[in-house]
């Protein structure tokens, strides 16, 4: 059931609309202009740059090449390219040689090697490659009941590399749930007393953020600093790395600086003040999808896509039902003619700001004979803005709480999700992304829905202060009677789940291709981080230290 309400005096959960208005404003940006100073004359790259960057890639390569496939050296140089964030060099020397090192390692039934650094270390490697090996490579480490051996305590380097492996479990893998467990608790213990800097850092960081949760270019910024810390360092990789680092983060400098100057002219601040300025914060949220040079046109539309998507978020909050059942009926209609005159100056803005940004998406993809890619966007945004519309509904269909099952139905879609992992894929080149795969990502898939989901219950549980919805935690104390530290546990456990479901998808035989399903991953990712500590995407305070090392200090070298 609806109930209208044409004017502001009407009640939202208990409030006058009034009220919330007031209460609705927004930490401003801590940014402003700040970016627009990173045009194309001061993010230049030199051609010393380059051709340093060049020599240094083919010393890794060569490096990469010589080194023995059988080789735990060959097992610790892909795991640090990797996690310095140069592995996008190497994609196919890395391919090839965890195929030798997986068809080997079958072949000799797993059972080679009692070193749990190494068993952990080529067991993650291999799963994040997409192959499916078995978790009972680790039953050696186990005791007759199942627990694992108390003399592995001191090994921290092995605690660790076990910790990292075990958070690609999928499901009714017990050995690597209790993994984590053990880890945990032993690595927490073991933090004080390690003389090893390097060490440190990478065991502080892992019990933060573990490796597979983590946003590549923040996970590599900080690995380079353990990275250097650790005596055996490779000096060359290490030089790669760094000057890798500061070139991308001239490019994505640029990139903001160019998305800044598109967001001043929408003029958010002045016309839609109810909204977030926040368009820094979305370019790190973008950056954590794809940061490689490759995908500079994709980011940019997603950036776009995301930034309608927040602007229009904030916009169901603040407005009447009736001012948002015209704007819903007008987006579902999607008419580049439609001017919305009788609505509030506001409405107006957002409805041509968002028409007029798809069309120059459109535009922009048909160049290349791709603007049907566009059309499944913007299904997809509308989707989301009619879940956004149905969510209002309940707030004035008397303070309504929806089962959990009725909410979950709405509020994935509304945590965005569904429309940016599909928008994602809009910009990505042909070689990479068919009709099919947007065929099969429109469906929901079993990936999808659960990044999806992860990211409507990270934001649930952290959004209270901001939020005048619904949220998960309030459906299950409802329906169920539930404490809210009961609800909080139960939420926490479907999270784990939908990490399962993720990691499952991404081992063979696999529903989509590598590239199309870490960009899933990485809004997964994305999500981890920026709910990591509140709602860092509300609070910018929250984000600042991420953007400061993401897009404004270079690495030292």
């Amino acid at each position: 059931m609806e109930m209208c309400a044409p004017h502001v005096s009407a009640m939202k959960n208990g409030k006058s609309l009034d009220e919330i208005r007031k209460s609705a404003t927004f930490h401003p940006s801590i940014w402003g202009d700040f970016f627009l100073k990173y045009d194309s004359n001061n993010t230049k790259i030199t051609d010393a740059e380059q051709e340093e960057l060049a020599k240094h890639k083919e010393m890794v390569r060569k490096m990469l090449s010589q080194t023995p496939n059988d080789s735990t050296c060959k097992l610790e140089l892909i795991d640090e390219i990797q996690r310095l964030g140069v592995e996008y060099h190497f994609e196919k020397e890395i391919e090839e040689s965890l195929k030798h090192i997986h068809d080997s390692y079958m072949q000799r039934n797993c059972k080679d090697n009692d070193d749990l650094h190494i068993v952990a270390l080529r067991f993650r490697l291999l799963r994040q490659q997409g192959y499916n090996v078995p978790c009972g490579v680790f039953c050696k480490f186990t005791d007759s009941e199942g627990n694992y051996e108390a003399s592995l305590q001191n090994d921290v380097e092995g605690l660790l590399n076990l910790y990292e492996a075990a958070h690609l479990l999928t499901h009714d893998e017990g050995i690597l749930e209790n993994a984590i467990e053990f880890c945990s608790s032993h690595l927490h213990a073991s933090l004080h007393k390690l003389d090893d800097v390097s060490l440190s850092k990478r065991v502080g960081e892992a019990l933060e953020m573990p490796n597979r949760w983590s946003l590549a270019r923040l996970g590599a910024r900080k690995f380079i600093s353990a990275y250097q810390e650790d005596e055996a360092h490779n000096e060359i990789l290490l030089n790669f790395a760094k000057l890798d680092f500061n070139l991308l983060q001239k490019m994505h400098q640029r990139e903001l600086s160019d998305a800044t100057r598109w967001w001043k002219k929408l003029d958010v601040a002045n016309k839609i003040p109810h909204a977030r300025d926040r368009i820094a914060e979305l370019y790190l949220w973008v950056l954590g999808v794809f940061f490689e040079p490759c995908y500079a046109k994709a980011r940019r539309i997603l950036l776009k896509c995301i930034s309608m998507a927040s602007i229009a978020d904030d916009t169901y909050e603040y407005a009447t039902l009736e001012e948002l059942r015209i704007l819903t009926d007008a987006i579902e209609r999607w008419d580049v003619n439609e001017t919305l005159e009788d609505s509030p100056p506001y409405i107006q803005m957002l409805y041509r700001s968002l028409i007029k940004t798809y069309t120059e998406i459109e535009d922009e993809m048909a160049k290349t004979g791709e603007s049907y890619r566009v059309q499944y966007a913007k299904q997809e945004m509308k989707k989301l803005l009619v879940s956004y519309f149905d969510e209002v509904k309940w707030l004035y269909n008397d303070n309504y709480i929806p089962t959990p099952g009725e909410y979950l139905k709405v509020s994935v879609v509304s945590g965005g999700y569904m429309m940016l992992s599909t928008t994602s894929l809009v910009g990505m080149g042909d070689d990479q992304v068919t009709k099919n795969d947007f065929d099969w990502i429109v469906n929901e898939p079993l990936i999808d829905r659960a990044s999806a989901l992860l990211a409507r219950l990270l934001d649930d549980l952290v959004g209270d202060e901001y939020e005048e919805k619904p949220s998960s935690i309030h459906c299950y104390m409802r329906q169920y009677g539930m404490s809210e530290d009961d609800a909080r546990a139960k939420i926490k456990q479907q999270m784990k789940n939908a990490w399962k479901d993720m990691n499952q998808e991404c081992l063979e035989p696999t529903p989509a291709s590598m590239p199309i399903l870490m960009r899933i991953i990485n809004l997964a990712r994305a999500a981890q981080l920026i709910y990591s500590n509140g709602d860092c995407y509300t609070d910018p305070n929250k984000a600042k230290e991420w953007v400061k090392m993401l897009l404004i200090e270079a690495v030292p070298i």
